[in-house]
């Protein structure tokens, strides 16, 4: 008489190390997303020690406005993206999570970075030349050049834009107008330059449409 198999382990000690190795493997499988969102919170706690007066100088040399652009561009448009206006990272966490990591374990890495920089850089850009546009014909006195304009929510609306791709119909298009309506009302509202560039990061991302071709709606789970 052969002896029995032991029974699984059961219970909450099982329950809780299968959602450890659940959220291992989310995580590896959006590389992208959780190093950059690992940073952040480096960076949103370095802001913590600092003073408010040496941590809006301190921003301010990182901020995508008129006068950092017109010094060092590339240099803004990195540093820019590795810090948040705000001194609460969780809903950052949760945001990355829901749209960041779904793009990218649906894209893959590298597609999913393109679109992060493009929207990133263009809507930049765009929001900076409008910024422009208003001083020079008097509708925002000249200190605008040096608005502080930091942060990720660019890059954020980019892909909350490409994931549309990856829903199927007809609920593609309820998302779709809820995007829409999201991020149209404050433009329709009387917009500020931070508006005009969620907007267009978000036409971006649709117009990223063909990065998006011959990728699976979902992505099968790994092997466990």
């Amino acid at each position: 008489m052969t002896p029995s198999s032991p029974a699984p382990p059961t219970g909450p000690r099982a329950a809780a190390g299968s959602w450890i190795r659940s959220a291992g493997s989310w995580v590896r499988s959006a590389p992208g997303t959780y190093i950059w969102l690992a940073a952040l919170f480096v960076t949103t706690v370095i802001a913590h020690r600092m003073s408010p007066g040496f941590e809006a100088e301190f921003l301010r040399r990182r901020s995508t406005n008129l006068h950092e652009l017109s010094r060092n561009p590339v240099r803004v448009l990195i540093t820019s993206a590795f810090w948040i206006d705000s001194s609460h990272w969780l809903p950052y966490a949760v945001l990355y999570t829901v749209f960041h990591a779904s793009a990218e374990r649906w894209l893959g890495t590298l597609r999913w970075l393109a679109v992060v920089v493009m929207s990133h850089v263009l809507a930049t850009l765009v929001s900076e030349g409008v910024v422009a546009w208003a001083i020079r014909n008097g509708e925002v006195p000249p200190s605008a050049a040096h608005t502080l304009d930091i942060g990720v929510s660019y890059a954020l609306a980019g892909v909350i834009g490409v994931l549309t791709y990856h829903i199927p119909p007809p609920w593609r298009y309820v998302y779709l107008f809820a995007v829409l309506v999201f991020y149209g009302i404050p433009l329709a509202a009387g917009p500020a330059f931070t508006d005009v560039g969620h907007f267009t990061a978000v036409l971006i991302g649709l117009a990223c449409y063909p990065l998006t071709r011959h990728r699976p709606r979902t992505k099968p789970a790994s092997a466990q």
